[in-house]
């Protein structure tokens, strides 16, 4: 069975004791919490997992937290729950990406289905997360002149193009591309380009260094 995790932050006990209740009756396991700082200062797994979130805390609110997560790479998926929320403020979380919000008291139905589809937009965030660190691996692997030959065959440019543009003859630019294939682990032109534009995106977000 996929190994699932919800990481609860509630400064109510009773809510969190219900919580890690229902969710052991379905074979989910828990971290309850009962402030924003004591979650941060826990170890984070790299499995399926969510947030319930209160949206009113000691220190700062949910609302103010699940921006801040955003903002650093906290990249949880995250339910709301509140005995305070009104129509703007759930409007607001949802708009910042937030699975659900849910007021209290919800029902186990709600809240189950909450995390199931929350789960599913983690193992989604978690197979993003493995093709970038694959595609950070390929471009790494690659040399200065290998790299130069990408960045011209997204923009469209045919061999002999590239090789003026690098003052290197044209058996060299075939030569480093073809090296570029075995290394991207690509058999066709066209899954070379869409690999190379990944590349570009990744190095105009910053994600990647030339």
């Amino acid at each position: 069975m996929e190994p699932k995790l919800v990481y609860i932050i509630d400064d109510d006990m009773s809510v969190r004791d219900a919580l890690d209740d229902l969710l052991a009756s379905v074979d989910i396991e828990t971290r309850s919490f009962d402030s924003i700082e004591s979650f941060l200062q826990s170890e984070k797994n790299p499995i399926l997992s969510c947030l319930i979130l209160d949206v009113r805390m000691p220190g700062q609110s949910g609302m103010d937290f699940q921006h801040k997560m955003q903002k650093n790479g906290l990249d949880i998926p995250v339910i709301f729950i509140s005995g305070h929320g009104d129509i703007p403020m759930s409007v607001t979380a949802i708009k910042r990406g937030a699975i659900d919000f849910l007021s209290k008291p919800f029902r186990e139905q709600d809240i189950l289905e909450a995390i199931y589809r929350g789960f599913e937009v983690s193992r989604e965030k978690i197979k993003q997360h493995e093709e970038r660190n694959h595609v950070e691996k390929i471009y790494n692997s690659l040399n200065a002149g290998e790299k130069a030959v990408v960045s011209f065959l997204i923009k469209g440019h045919l061999n002999k193009q590239i090789a003026a543009e690098l003052n290197v003859s044209e058996i060299t630019v075939k030569v480093r591309r073809a090296n570029i294939m075995q290394k991207m682990q690509v058999k066709s032109f066209a899954d070379l380009i869409r690999m190379g534009i990944e590349i570009e995106k990744m190095l105009l977000e910053g994600s990647l260094q030339i």
